[in-house]
């Protein structure tokens, strides 16, 4: 009975040692990806080549167009795709009376002349926006956030950011500053110091009138 007893232990012992490898197995599949097994490949057939920034600019990219899609299926709620958030968001982050040159918004979006045209066209269309003589020379025009335009795009950088934090939410919060600081740290270093998408910020292109609204205060006035 006491023999009985004893492998009865060994066996549950066991069960439980099976059980902890398959669960620390399970583990270190999930922590592998698709980009791991590009780099294994690379590695058995070129072992003298370091794959370490390949690795990090595949796993960079992919996480990119994954947010991507997410985003603009938030913006298309809205009615409007990514080139057309570009454009609001960088009026809205400008400031009241949240107004640029059409020159200014194509630098800001690294665009040309024409890409951004096209894009005003289709916001001035949709009631989004508005193009105003500029007060300094009748030659030239400025384009103005509508009230539309402003509801629009308050809404829409909530609900795209939304998407982006949901993709992070079990990243802890250390770990996603420090990432957002080597990012920062990679970029820099690669000379990209100019930001680009939703981050670019240009002045606003602000009549003589507006220069006292810089604090927020008479918010909308600019908007019409």
């Amino acid at each position: 009975m006491e023999t009985d007893e004893h492998l009865a232990d060994d066996v549950a012992a066991e069960r439980d040692l099976t059980r902890e490898r398959g669960l620390h197995d399970a583990d270190d599949a999930t922590a592998h990806d698709g980009v791991d097994q590009i780099v294994g490949q690379w590695a058995h057939e070129r072992p003298d080549l370091d794959t370490t920034a390949m690795a990090v600019f595949d796993r960079i990219a992919n996480l990119s167009r994954i947010a991507g899609d997410r985003v603009e299926r938030a913006y298309a709620e809205f009615g409007i795709g990514r080139p057309e958030f570009d454009v609001l968001a960088t009026l809205r982050r400008a400031g009241d009376p949240f107004q640029l040159s059409p020159g200014e918004l194509a630098a800001s979006m690294m665009l040309s002349t024409g890409g951004t045209t096209a894009r005003l066209d289709r916001l001035e269309k949709g009631g989004l926006v508005r193009r105003l003589p500029s007060p300094s020379d009748r030659r030239s025009v400025l384009v103005r956030l509508t009230e539309a335009g402003y509801e629009v795009v308050e809404r829409a950088v909530g609900a795209g950011l939304a998407e982006q934090q949901r993709l992070l939410e079990d990243l802890p919060s250390e770990k996603l500053r420090q990432l957002d600081d080597l990012l920062r740290e990679a970029l820099r270093a690669s000379g990209g110091v100019r930001v680009t998408g939703d981050l670019r910020w240009l002045g606003p292109a602000r009549d003589a009138g507006s220069a006292g609204n810089r604090d927020g205060r008479g918010r909308g006035r600019g908007r019409s």
